[in-house]
């Protein structure tokens, strides 16, 4: 006899499918409505003094006084940093938080929070949505995000939107690298280098979203 018990959900492979659609449906309608979203990524072990925050929190509040609307992984440090602009501009603040093991609480800048617990769902959310990914210095989560967003692009199973790095000092090792050995080694293309732009300022990234979808509008 079987000692798997019926209450387990998690052991439960078909049920779960269940979980994820619904996951999937309830992203799908929170999210149906808003319109020119950015999605701004950084590591949550950015501190308030860190001038990475305090950049953040300008690009959002500027991106926000121009018309879009700031979305982010609902957590602590870049993530603070955004919502926050985005409130104090007036404008809608979403937070997409992830239900894991280390508790991460959401920011008290989130205007709209939708929680998920599984992290490709989430995903889905993020590149469905956002009208250009904006990355600040971070860590895994901040370069999964990056590399998914490059390789979906690239492989065009997605149309291609705005990847912005910000602060070049902190991205420039790992270009340098896709150079030095993806390109020389023939694993990355001269042209994978122009999926993504560098800012320095919120006016850079307001420049290149403008100009990307400008050349796309043929105007």
């Amino acid at each position: 006899m079987s000692t798997f018990k019926r209450s387990d959900f998690t052991h439960q492979d078909p049920w779960r499918v269940f979980r994820i659609m619904s996951e999937f449906v309830d992203g799908f309608e929170e999210l149906a409505g808003v319109k020119n979203v950015v999605s701004i990524f950084g590591s949550k072990r950015i501190l308030p003094q860190d001038k990475i925050y305090k950049l953040a929190y300008k690009t959002a509040y500027y991106l926000s006084k121009k018309g879009f609307t700031i979305m982010t992984g609902a957590g602590p440090g870049v993530m603070e940093a955004a919502n926050k602009g985005a409130k104090d501009a007036g404008a809608e603040s979403i937070g997409l938080n992830i239900l894991i093991p280390e508790q991460q609480i959401p920011n008290p800048y989130i205007t709209r929070l939708i929680e998920f617990r599984y992290f490709f769902v989430r995903k889905v959310m993020f590149v469905k949505y956002s009208k250009a990914f904006v990355f600040f210095p971070g860590g895994y989560g901040t370069y999964d995000e990056l590399f998914e967003s490059l390789s979906l692009i690239q492989t065009q199973r997605i149309e291609r939107f705005p990847i912005i790095l910000v602060d070049r000092d902190f991205w420039k090792g790992l270009v340098n690298w896709f150079k030095d050995r993806g390109i020389k080694k023939g694993t990355l293309l001269k042209e994978d280098l122009t999926l993504f732009k560098f800012a320095s300022s919120p006016e850079d990234v307001y420049r290149i979203i403008k100009n990307f979808y400008k050349k796309k509008m043929g105007t």
